[in-house]
């Protein structure tokens, strides 16, 4: 046990000493802070400048439709077409918004010229106002108030409530717990193949030096192998609780800085979550904001959080053992595609499923594969946040441990036997001959 936890630390202080961990330790929460805040900045920021807008409308049903906004400004003018396009041109116009008259009743076409990109919003704008002017017509024609219409439109807010067995109610939210499940599996598949990969490659790397000679002299192979998967489990961990720090305090200082309020009770009674003039964040009502910190208080952080600890943990060990037997099995890392494909089938198949699993995350079919330790960790972590039995958890907790254990064992066999042997590429059959030894 003590050369394990010496190894254990040698693989773990060597790798955390790299530049590349230093890097990505500081670079990964920058990049998934920069996810959150970056698009609010941009869209609190962007200002496409007052834009003066020509309008040439033939059919007259459009005069006086567009509204004057803080940077849109619409003239409504008498001139040719061909006049207008030399203004847009010398600067005096940014756009003409041209209107024919139509060959029948209804005009649906319209042109808008500009010496530059036109804004997406600008042409949304334009093309909804002529919409629904010409939706109002052809009500009105027909004899329909479209006050009457616009009355009968009804916003339905659903609220769905989840009844536990001693019949509490909890609020449930179905598009959160979709995206929570898809990122925690998506999260749990590549940091397995990650530092999977990083095992099997630091045992090649060992092999192909045959530094391994000299290390298996005082330790066993079994040791050897354990020290370097949990050496780098406590590696993989480290750094992504240090994502999760740094990550959350990054956000919360943006938060801070720009005053946005830490719960419910900072929201002032003029129902703005701060003030413009401190601010580039927009404006948000009461309504908006406790919506947010209802969603979020939804949220069970704790129970996902330590199942993602739990399953990323487990998983990988049990995917390491296989990358650590794959790694002593061959001299380079080119041969490892014949054996990759095997071991990496269930997690694929995991990740697909998971696509169909949020549709149905109680059905047969997710149970067996959040049971089954190949794809339990990948599969579960989509289930968690919808609600998941503490039965089934246990189970399939208990199942994941046991088979790390198996593959453990079963890698062990291949590894103390492929460590040492160089300048063969090794078929099925041959491990298959190991594995009896």
């Amino acid at each position: 046990m003590n050369k394990i936890l010496l190894i254990l630390k040698r693989e773990y202080i060597t790798r955390v000493r790299k530049k590349s961990f230093i890097i990505m330790t500081f670079l990964g929460p920058l990049l998934m802070a920069a996810l959150m805040i970056v698009p609010v900045i941009l869209a609190t920021l962007q200002n496409i400048g007052d834009k003066n807008i020509a309008v040439v409308d033939e059919t007259n049903w459009f005069i006086g439709k567009f509204e004057q906004a803080d940077n849109l400004q619409f003239h409504y003018v008498f001139e040719s077409v061909d006049s207008l396009k030399q203004k847009v041109i010398d600067g005096q116009y940014d756009m003409l918004v041209y209107i024919p008259r139509p060959e029948l009743n209804i005009p649906v076409n319209a042109e808008v010229y500009s010496n530059r990109q036109i804004p997406l919003n600008v042409s949304s704008y334009i093309k909804t106002t002529m919409s629904k002017e010409v939706e109002t017509k052809k009500l009105l024609a027909s004899g329909i108030d479209p006050e009457v219409i616009k009355s009968a439109k009804t916003s339905i807010n659903l609220v769905t409530i989840r009844i536990d067995e001693d019949g509490g109610e909890t609020k449930s939210f179905t598009e959160i717990n979709v995206a929570l499940g898809l990122f925690g599996s998506i999260l749990i598949y590549f940091f397995i193949f990650i530092f999977g990969s990083q095992v099997m490659r630091g045992i090649i790397e060992e092999k192909t030096s045959r530094i391994v000679e000299v290390i298996i002299s005082s330790v066993r192979p079994f040791e050897l192998m354990m020290g370097k998967i949990l050496g780098i489990a406590l590696v993989g961990l480290t750094q992504f609780l240090l994502w999760i720090v740094l990550t959350g305090s990054i956000y919360g200082v943006f938060m801070l800085i720009y005053g946005v309020p830490e719960g419910p009770q900072a929201l002032s009674a003029g129902g703005s979550m701060m003030n413009q003039a401190n601010t580039v964040l927009p404006e948000m009502d009461n309504t908006a904001v406790l919506k947010v910190f209802e969603v979020v208080e939804a949220i069970n952080f704790p129970v996902i959080i330590g199942s993602f600890i739990f399953y990323f943990l487990g998983g990988y060990l049990l995917y390491a053992a296989l990358f650590a037997a794959i790694g002593s099995a061959v001299d380079n890392e080119a041969d490892t595609q014949q054996f990759m494909l095997p071991v990496s089938i269930p997690l694929i198949l995991g990740l697909v499923i998971s696509n169909f699993i949020v549709n149905n995350p109680e059905g047969s079919l997710a149970f067996w594969l959040s049971i089954i330790p190949f794809t339990s960790p990948v599969v579960m972590m989509v289930r968690i946040p919808f609600g998941v039995p503490y039965g089934e958890l246990v189970i399939s907790m208990a199942l994941l441990i046991s088979g790390f254990l198996f593959t453990t064992w079963f890698a062990a066999k291949i590894y103390r036997t492929g460590i040492l042997m160089y300048g063969k590429k090794p078929s099925y059959r041959e491990l298959w001959k190991w594995l009896k030894y």
